[in-house]
């Protein structure tokens, strides 16, 4: 398997990793990831971090985690 740390990879193939793991996204499959009904607004926003080179997807996804659980 490939990593996927963002020194690893390009913007482009990060936008590309985001773009795969969403693929189901918008085509029915929304009740399962239940992002946009949490205030994320658009999922692809909640990586737009990832894809610029800030955070990890580890990093967002826990960040994701702490701040849903402290919403209740």
């Amino acid at each position: 398997m490939k990593s996927i740390l963002i020194k690893d990879t390009t913007r482009a193939q990060r936008a590309a990793i985001v773009r795969q793991s969403l693929a189901g996204c918008g085509e029915g499959s929304c009740e399962y990831c239940s992002g946009c009904s949490m205030g994320l607004g658009s999922i692809e926003k909640m990586y737009a971090p990832y894809i610029d080179g800030e955070m990890e997807i580890a990093e967002i996804n826990a960040l994701h985690g702490v701040t849903r659980l402290e919403r209740g």
